[in-house]
């Protein structure tokens, strides 16, 4: 069993897409399911006419707005692998559920947008990557529009960040006229013949002189039409451009820009493509690179540092917990990351934070909103576990020998707003439907003596997370609520002597998070600390850290 458990293993790329919003994350996920060939066709990101909104963005508020707001999982097969392709929310005020979901890959796609080229969530999320030692392929897009010079942006990314670009596609034709790409290494696997097509695509091998030319797909919701041209061809048809670019190409061998595995394995490097994910220019290129060079699962390390071997018993963890993804299912779902073993529904495992032992009969497998009963998972695989509501999020469950891995980030909040239930005989459905959005994480619910439990006060990294609330209290349960904005932009960790002591305190509030049972003093500025500290000697007055936990 050991073996296949390995086999099965070997098989996985597991990965996440991010970047700054509006660069295409939606697309760019919808379009590698296309290439996968786990739809037929593709939508654009808001669904307009008679198209399918992206398979992604699941909630009526994201189609709505054409943004992520929440993370969605999707599994398929590609060639000989399984795919599990995480698309995360690109916004700042979503970071929390961005960071949590990079806990549970092994590997990550960055995407740049080519006319803007880094910006500051993109530059965050690099570093959160690195932090975690994820391995980071960047794929930047929209080069069907007007754009920075390819040369430009790979400068950006190394003087910047710190991380040596080594494109594996250049682009022919500048942003806005784009003819195709060079391919500076081969794709597909190494079994396969270069120079030949098969379904669109060329095979792997050694860099072959050329090119591929893109081509749109009539409607542009098909893969794009893709074809090789041998050197002499690619001159004579696109001259200068071709000349342009395949210079470009040699500069990069002789600055040592080229793909090195170890490298990138190792963080150091960023193996990087130009495409168009909107009109699938680039996309079969990508998909093919992460199933050639992104790690497979590895033995990862428990809360004491100790790594779980693969062949070990089965263990997982929480990464996020999500309710009323199908309007058919009004259920709560809780994701695991398989880390170890054969997980098998119906399994009795053990939840390592509180010690108790539940049934996993319902388990499934997701495909954005959409889930299908799942018997069996392997290291990499997401599996959703209904109606488990005794997990939390960053819970461990295993099964055979103990483990616990380590706690997720908890991000501190900036934004407090006390929610008001303006209908009072749907109070039951309002303290249901506040229960599951803590649960979730979506925000942090809190109790004061001084408003009662009728009006919690969130607390959140960004606003924008109050609309969410409000939104899906009014879609998933009826029940209509408003926010009023608190001047508060901090939160300390107290003690019940120093809530005890500072309930009257002007200028502050002090609040129980039932989530934990923590008190939190919120604050209106870090100025206030400090004369809290000087009024108040001895109190406890604890960060709650971004990143970290609290």
């Amino acid at each position: 069993m050991s073996s296949h458990i390995s086999a099965e293993a070997a098989r996985r790329r597991t990965f996440a897409v991010i970047s700054h919003p509006d660069a295409g994350k939606s697309t760019i996920t919808e379009a590698l399911a296309l290439h996968g060939r786990a739809i037929s066709a593709a939508g654009a990101v808001h669904g307009k006419g008679d198209r399918k909104g992206v398979v992604s963005d699941w909630m009526s508020m994201e189609q709505d707005r054409g943004i992520s707001i929440t993370s969605a999982a999707l599994q398929f097969e590609y060639r000989d692998c399984v795919v599990n392709l995480l698309d995360t929310p690109g916004h700042a005020d979503f970071s929390e559920d961005t960071y949590r979901v990079l806990t549970a890959v092994d590997a990550a796609v960055m995407l740049l947008d080519a006319a803007k080229g880094l910006e500051p969530q993109t530059l965050k999320l690099f570093e959160v990557c690195r932090a975690r030692r994820i391995p980071v392929i960047t794929f930047i897009n929209k080069w069907d529009r007007p754009a920075k010079d390819a040369l430009e942006l790979i400068e950006e990314i190394e003087t910047r960040i710190g991380i040596k670009p080594t494109p594996v596609t250049w682009p022919v034709g500048v942003g806005g006229e784009f003819r195709g790409v060079i391919e500076r290494i081969g794709f597909g696997g190494p079994d396969a013949t270069p120079g030949e097509w098969k379904d669109g695509r060329r095979a792997a091998g050694p860099q072959v002189p050329g090119m591929v030319r893109y081509e749109r797909s009539p409607g542009g919701q098909q893969s794009a039409i893709a074809e090789y041209l041998g050197e002499d061809e690619a001159v004579e048809r696109f001259g200068a451009d071709y000349e342009r670019a395949r210079e470009e190409s040699e500069l990069l061998s002789e600055v040592e820009a080229d793909f090195d595995q170890k490298t990138f394995e190792l963080g150091q490097t960023t193996p990087t493509l130009f495409g168009a994910a909107l009109v699938h220019f680039g996309v079969g290129q990508l998909l093919d690179l992460l199933v050639d060079i992104a790690p497979s699962p590895f033995a990862r390390e428990d809360v004491k540092g100790q790594p779980r071997e693969l062949e070990s018993g089965f263990s997982g963890f929480v990464f996020k917990s999500q309710a009323n993804m199908n309007a058919s299912h009004r259920d709560q779902l809780a994701f695991i990351r398989v880390c170890s073993g054969r997980f098998e529904r119906g399994m009795q495992v053990t939840q390592a934070q509180g010690g108790r032992t539940m049934s996993t009969k319902y388990a499934q497998t997701l495909f954005g909103s959409a889930r299908d009963t799942v018997d069996e998972a392997w290291p990499g695989d997401i599996v959703g576990l209904v109606n488990a509501t005794g997990l939390s999020v960053g819970d461990t469950i295993y099964a055979g020998k103990a483990v616990e891995y380590p706690p997720l980030p908890a991000f501190a909040p900036e934004h407090f707003g006390a929610l008001q239930m303006h209908d009072t005989s749907k109070a039951k459905r309002f303290r249901r439907g506040i229960a599951q959005l803590d649960a979730e994480g979506v925000v942090q619910v809190l109790y004061s003596e001084r408003r009662g439990e009728a009006t919690p006060v969130l607390a959140a990294v960004g606003p924008l997370q109050f609309e969410v609330t409000t939104a899906r209290l009014q879609a998933e349960f009826d029940v209509p609520a408003t926010i009023d904005h608190l001047p508060f932009q901090l939160a300390r960790l107290t003690d019940a002597e120093g809530a005890a002591r500072l309930r009257t305190a002007p200028g502050v509030e002090v609040f129980s998070r039932p989530r934990d049972g923590a008190f939190l003093v919120v604050l209106p500025n870090k100025y206030r600390i400090q004369t809290i500290v000087n009024d108040y000697p001895g109190i406890v007055l604890e960060p709650l850290l971004a990143g970290g936990q609290g």
